[in-house]
Order: structure tokens, then sequence, then C-alpha cells
């Protein structure tokens, strides 16, 4: 999806509703509003402060920014990157959650010289960056509780604005973790500096457009490609790039189209290649949802790629990744008679259940992980 210089959020996203096979949602569009009002004071910020600067060594108030709570699939990653693409940002950033935490990490060890390293790293993200976005807000490591509620203080107090999401309000997090007496400043500070928005919508448009359209199709099927062209056009709504490969850990994977939280590839290159588990691990720790094009039988002339393909299922699987794949053959006939007949088994069994409700409404699992 195309976005114009410098058009609002509510400009594009009523733009968006009048594609087809959108479906504009009455609950979307009370986020919209809540992000066309922080739009328009960032952009007025601006303005002001470059006229500021002009004049004296005032400077305009910052703006405050959002936390957007909702369930799985409501449209908060969607609404964000949409947000983010529109606003007219050099110093802007949007990243997973899970990542900035894993960045803030390294960082630490850099700066352990420092006098106060977490200071000396909220100073170095201020100088890059006025908007921060985080998708996926949670915390569930006790190291990251610890840290967050001096390095948010931190950030805030140096006027970088935060939006991030969440599936859960600012109370409900880190709930059962230990020593969470610690992180409720945290939370206070969440509720203090940034406006609560719920996202409450009855409909999760991630399963509606999963169990709207077949996951496995048939690769020999002249009109597969165009299915899953569609498929992968509607789920990132357009908003994808056309980039030839993406980063894992030290070397370069090949990639047919990658958006935030999908990615697409073509067999021969995922399991054709040297990968291991910690590859695929980490693919699947970083993108809900993978297509892969063109899955063979596996025989004798294969067998290392049959064994690519198991490991790639189990770790799909283990972190309730969602597979868009085509097939030469059924999923269930994918191996030989009698070769690795119980790993077979296990993988048709998985591939089964990959493509039924309770597991498509499994929320996605990942880590702290870095992927370019």
């Amino acid at each position: 999806m195309t976005l114009a210089t410098g058009m609002s959020p509510k400009a594009w996203y009523l733009a968006a509703c009048e594609r087809s096979n959108f479906v504009c949602d009455t609950r979307q569009l009370v986020a919209i509003d809540e992000l066309e009002a922080l739009w328009n004071q960032l952009v007025e910020f601006k303005n002001k402060r470059n006229q500021f600067l002009g004049r004296s060594l005032l400077s305009p108030d910052v703006p405050h920014g959002l936390y957007i709570w909702g369930g799985v699939g409501r449209g908060k990653t969607f609404l964000m990157d949409g947000f983010y693409e529109c606003l007219p940002y050099r110093r802007k950033r949007r990243i997973h959650f899970h990542n900035f935490m894993a960045e803030v990490h390294h960082e630490l060890k850099l700066l352990a010289g420092e006098r106060d390293p977490l200071i000396a790293l909220a100073e170095k993200i201020e100088r890059s960056t006025r908007l921060l976005c985080l998708d996926e807000f949670h915390v569930d490591d006790i190291a990251d509780a610890m840290i967050l509620g001096r390095l948010l203080g931190a950030l805030l107090e140096r006027g970088v604005v935060l939006l991030t999401t969440s599936n859960y309000p600012p109370d409900g997090l880190y709930p059962n973790g230990l020593q969470r007496q610690n992180f409720l400043p945290a939370i206070a500070l969440l509720k203090r500096e940034l406006k609560v928005v719920h996202l409450d919508s009855d409909t999760d448009y991630r399963m509606l457009q999963m169990a709207r359209d077949p996951l496995f199709m048939d690769a020999r099927d002249v009109q597969t490609q165009a299915h899953l062209e569609s498929l992968f056009q509607r789920l990132t709504a357009g908003m994808y790039s056309e980039t030839d490969s993406i980063q894992v850990g030290n070397i370069e994977i090949a990639v047919m189209r990658k958006a935030r939280e999908v990615v697409w590839f073509d067999f021969d290159v995922l399991c054709g290649g040297n990968h291991d588990q910690t590859d695929y691990l980490c693919i699947a720790h970083c993108y809900p949802t993978v297509f892969i094009s063109n899955i063979p039988n596996f025989n004798a002339d294969n067998g290392a790629a049959a064994r690519r393909f198991t490991w790639l299922i189990d770790v799909l699987y283990d972190n309730h990744v969602k597979l868009v794949a085509s097939f030469a053959v059924e999923p269930n006939a994918l191996y030989e008679a009698g070769r690795n007949d119980s790993e077979a088994q296990r993988i048709a069994s998985r591939l089964t259940e990959m493509q039924t409700h309770r597991y498509l409404g499994l929320p996605h699992h990942s880590r702290g992980v870095m992927l370019a």
C-alpha cells in the first residue's frame, strides 16, 4: 500500500476502507482518531520547534504518546505501521519490543564503563529518535522488568515520544513475575505519561483472513501463485517490501517478499541450503506468519532437504507460527513410504493441526532476537 507524503492516519485508513477485501472496523476508527490526534500534535510540534530554534532557546511541549492494547489479530500492528509510515519524521523508529530489549541488553554491555550506562543509553536513543514505536509490549523477564522503569522514564524525560501496542493493559503486564512490586512504578509511569487506548474489536482479522482461504495449496495448480499473492497482500494490507533477502544472524537468506510480520520463502532456498535449527528459530521468533512455495515430495534424492524441513516444521509449530504453503503432493504424502516413518507421521500430524482454528488462534511465541 503506497502512502502519500504527509497523508494523515485517518485519511490513510479511510482510503484503505475503499479497497475490496478490507473491513472498515468502527472500533479501529476510535484508535485511528487517537492516532490522528497524536499525528497532528507531532506535526505541529515539529513546525513549532523549527520556528523556536530560529528565534529563541524556547521549545514547545513534547506530545504525550499512546499505549494501544487489545486481543490478538485486532489490527494494532497494522494501525501502528500506518501511523509510522504517515508521520513525516526522519527521527523515528519502529521495532518489535523483544528485539528492542535484546538491543538494550547488548548496548548496556557496551556502555558498562559509563558512570550510569542506562542514562547513557537513553541519551544515545534520544539523539537518533523522536518517535519510538514498540510493537507487542510484553514483559516476561525479570531483567527486562528491572531495566524498563528507569529506561522508559529517562526516554520520556528527554522528549522521546512512545507509541506502544500490547495484548495486555498496563496493569496486566508482568502479572505473576518475580519481584513484580519493583515493576509497579513502571506501570504507573506508562499510565501517567501515555494515553491508554483499548482496541476492543470483537473480530480477529488475522484469523478471519487465514480461515477464509486454504492455507495449503497445490503447487501444480496454475492459480496457486495468484492465490498466495492475494493472501499475502491481504494479510499485510499491501504494506510489504520487495526486498531480495533478510539477514539471519550473520547470513543473508533470499526471500520472495517481506513485511513486518510475514515473510515468504521458496522451499529450495529455505531447506535446500546449509541452514540449521538456529536459523529457523530466529525466523520463527520474528515472523508470526511464514509463506513457503514449492515444497516437494521427499525421497532418497533430497534427504538432506527433508531433514531440514522436519526441523523447520518442528520450530514453526513450537512457536505457533502460521504456515501458508504450496506443496507438490498432499501434505500427508510428503515422504516416501518407509522413509523416516516416525518423523513423517509427526510432521504430517503437525501440518494437519497447523490448519485448524485452534492452532490459528494460538498467540505467537517471540523472543529477544535481532533480525533485519
